[in-house]
């Protein structure tokens, strides 16, 4: 348990739905984003503005079932109080996993050394109606080797520019991707991946673009090119926020 009266950096393990949420990080006019969330939540336990610290940033409509945060602050209530407090308050589709006070120095962002995420799919016809909040559906199962084969192509440190979704990003959009696991498992298709990081939209980019190749729109050697371009315009569509996950970092 904290001492009264000390300030201290605490970690969280966050899971959410993010269906209905405009994305993890603040909104102007909005109190509906993730971030928004938690921090009114500590505000209101502390009695003090609170700021919560995500290890990333996931978009309106993305999900995560491992999300690390931190923050400082106040509070005489031990970990599993402030866990029990804070699932007490935050709406049904934020789930507070786990509360741990850590080093001051700290940080979820900065200190994370890889992240993973996974894209999933549903092949089929028929609607998928219980999990149609959580996955792409396509009508046809497209062709995993062709995409395996992209995606070798696609691992390893490169100038991602063509899989960013943000035309005015200033900083450098090289980014290092060390596994890219497709898998069909009955009627779900899942893209898992892990990096040191990833760009704006980069995740869903690189889903779009490879359910192109396994449709037959593109051949995997036109990864190459499409990397060397450095042009969004030439990349595939940008899959729908519903299906990506972010599953945990590393630390």
């Amino acid at each position: 348990m904290a001492e009264n009266g000390k300030r201290q950096n605490y970690k969280f393990l966050i899971a959410y739905d993010g269906t209905r949420y405009l994305g993890w990080e603040h909104q102007p006019g909005t109190d509906m984003t993730i971030q928004g969330k938690l921090e009114n939540v500590l505000s209101r336990m502390t009695g003090t503005q609170v700021e919560v610290i995500g290890a990333g940033r996931t978009d309106a409509g993305v999900h995560a079932r491992n999300m690390t945060a931190n923050a400082h602050m106040i509070t005489s209530l031990g970990e599993e109080e402030i866990r029990d407090y804070m699932n007490s308050y935050l709406p049904e589709d934020i789930c507070i996993k786990d509360v741990r006070i850590c080093s001051d120095r700290f940080h979820s962002r900065y200190n994370a050394l890889g992240k993973t995420y996974r894209y999933t799919c549903y092949v089929g016809r028929l609607k998928p109606v219980f999990d149609r909040k959580y996955v792409w559906t396509l009508e046809a199962a497209p062709d995993i080797d062709r995409m395996r084969q992209a995606a070798a192509f696609l691992t390893g440190t490169h100038d991602f520019a063509s899989f960013c979704g943000n035309p005015r990003m200033k900083k450098s959009t090289v980014r290092k991707v060390d596994l890219i696991d497709i898998v069909l498992k009955g009627s779900y298709l899942t893209l898992t991946f892990h990096g040191t990081g990833f760009l704006q939209y980069m995740v869903r980019i690189l889903t779009g673009t490879l359910i192109e190749v396994g449709q037959g729109k593109r051949e995997p050697e036109s990864m190459e090119a499409l990397i060397e371009a450095r042009d969004r315009r030439l990349a595939g569509v940008t899959a729908p926020a519903c299906g990506l996950c972010m599953m945990g970092s590393d630390y």
